[in-house]
C-alpha cells in the first residue's frame, strides 16, 4: 500500500492513545494502528493531572512513526475526551499541567 493516501487520526483516550492510519487505494480504506502510548493521570501533591508535556512527546513520535511508513499523508486529526483544559500566558506558554477529570476536585459535580 506504498501509494496509499494516508489519513492520520491521533485518539487520546483515558488510559490511552494511539495513531491510527487510515489507508486509501483508491477502492477501499484500510485502518493501521501506527503508534499507541499509556495515556494516565499522574498524582502529584494529592490531585491528579494529565502529562500533557509528555503526550505531545508521543504523538509527535506516532505522527513521525506513521509518516515514514505512509509518506503520503493527506490529513491529521485529532480526538479526545474535550473535557479538560490547559491554561496558557501571553506567549502562549502553558501555565501548569492541566487536572485530570477523574481528580476527586470534582466528585460530587
Amino acid at each position: 500500500m506504498a501509494d496509499s493516501k494516508a489519513y492520520l487520526a491521533v485518539d487520546l483516550g483515558a488510559s490511552s492513545g494511539r495513531v491510527v492510519a487510515g489507508l486509501w487505494d483508491g477502492q477501499k480504506i484500510s485502518l493501521e494502528e501506527a503508534y499507541r502510548f499509556e495515556n494516565g493521570g499522574i498524582a502529584a501533591g494529592g490531585k491528579l493531572y494529565w502529562d500533557l508535556l509528555n503526550q505531545w512527546s508521543h504523538v509527535v513520535k506516532g505522527l513521525r512513526a506513521a509518516a515514514v511508513k505512509h509518506p503520503n499523508v493527506r490529513s491529521i486529526g485529532v480526538d479526545t475526551w474535550g473535557v479538560d483544559f490547559g491554561l496558557l500566558g501571553r506567549n502562549d506558554e502553558l501555565l501548569g499541567n492541566p487536572y485530570h477529570y477523574r481528580d476527586t476536585r470534582t466528585v460530587g459535580m
